[in-house]
């Protein structure tokens, strides 16, 4: 799609899927008529852009309509877990046309899971019966921290094997386009923001599962930092703690409130576990689920204070145990954050759930191949 640069006013604009004349295009994005008339037939010749009927006409022939093609391209999106892989292809608008889910442990390391990574993509492919050609772009989550300059995760606790290894070197390998990678939790932020909360310019997601982090919407855009280490809340420490987290460091938030520390108190193996012992009316997993709500609000309640977000999402497998984690980190940020900062401020459930850290990955790449 690099040929398509000197079309980009054009194409954005036609992103909304509104069908427009020739002229509407000129008076809207200011450009000679020549000009446009170029991009268009640049933007037709790459399928980006068809015709879409006639306008009314005001003496004469019918001026000819354009609107954006999402069907052009495809992109390939990758959730990679700690034990389970999922990977869609989706159109240019974001929208999933296929998908597969399978199990699989991150800790196989790098060469098995992005193998996986390449095979079901290709199968993906072969099922829409399009050719790799077609690609647009791969967009990878993966659940530890990534340097998002490089690709390359940076020292991830859960990912033996993993750290510095050149993820889009191995893919661009298997796959064209451009490979991008980024967090599991920012790209669920992404996703989240762009399916359900387009036009809010200040979200903070929250995942809670085996792991806690955040990413962080300001402006309207996905904040990173300056190392791609931003969100990373799970290891703030909790106050009065002193539990030890898999990080080396005593009291991390994620040490006390994650999923793999509330099953290791109820005394069950998995996220889902505790969600079943919630649902079944378990009053102790009722109450833990709530503790660590209120221990993750002490926390998001300093966010709350630096950033001002005006809607915080929360996602991921422990989110789906119920109102007691909303009800408990609703509780304490409320608490502890001054009138002006909560008076507009919405603390919610992911409304993607599932689906937010592959629409997250397709956006990753749909921001910078389209923008």
């Amino acid at each position: 799609m690099s040929d398509l640069g000197t079309t980009d006013a054009v194409l954005r604009l036609l992103l909304d899927g509104q069908a427009r004349t020739r002229a509407e295009l000129i008076d809207v994005t200011g450009l000679a008529r020549s000009t446009v008339t170029g991009r268009i037939e640049a933007l037709l010749a790459a399928g980006l852009v068809v015709p879409s009927g006639e306008a009314a006409s005001t003496g004469g022939r019918p001026p000819a309509r354009f609107r954006f093609n999402p069907t052009a391209r495809l992109v390939l999106a990758a959730d990679v877990g700690a034990t389970h892989l999922s990977v869609a292809l989706t159109d240019l608008a974001g929208e999933i046309l296929h998908r597969s889910t399978t199990p699989l442990k991150i800790a196989e390391g790098p060469e098995v899971v992005l193998d996986a990574v390449a095979v079901a993509g290709h199968a993906l492919l072969e099922e829409a019966q399009r050719p790799p050609e077609d690609l647009a772009g791969t967009g990878v989550g993966l659940p530890g921290p990534v340097e998002h300059s490089t690709g390359r995760p940076n020292h991830p606790p859960i990912m033996p094997g993993w750290d510095s290894y050149d993820v889009v070197g191995r893919l661009s390998r298997e796959l064209p386009g451009p490979v991008l990678v980024d967090n599991d939790v920012n790209i669920m932020a992404l996703g989240e923001h762009a399916t359900a909360y387009p036009d809010v310019e200040h979200l903070l997601f929250v995942k809670v599962a085996t792991g806690i982090g955040a990413g962080v919407i300001s402006g309207g855009r996905l904040h990173r930092g300056a190392q791609g280490a931003a969100g990373d809340i799970g290891h703030i420490q909790a106050p009065g703690h002193t539990e030890l987290c898999r990080c080396g460091n005593i009291g991390c938030l994620e040490a006390v409130a994650s999923a793999a520390a509330l099953a290791t108190r109820l005394g069950v193996s998995t996220s889902g576990d505790i969600v079943e012992l919630v649902r079944s009316g378990n009053t102790a997993a009722t109450a833990e689920i709530r503790q660590a709500g209120r221990e993750i609000g002490t926390v998001l309640a300093a966010a709350v204070s630096l950033l001002n977000p005006s809607v915080i999402v929360v996602g991921g497998s422990l989110s789906q145990a119920g109102d007691s984690l909303l009800a408990g980190i609703r509780e304490t940020i409320y608490a502890r954050s001054l009138p002006l900062a909560t008076t507009h401020l919405h603390v919610v459930r992911s409304r993607t759930g599932q689906d937010a850290a592959l629409r997250g990955a397709a956006t990753l790449v749909l921001n910078q191949t389209l923008n």
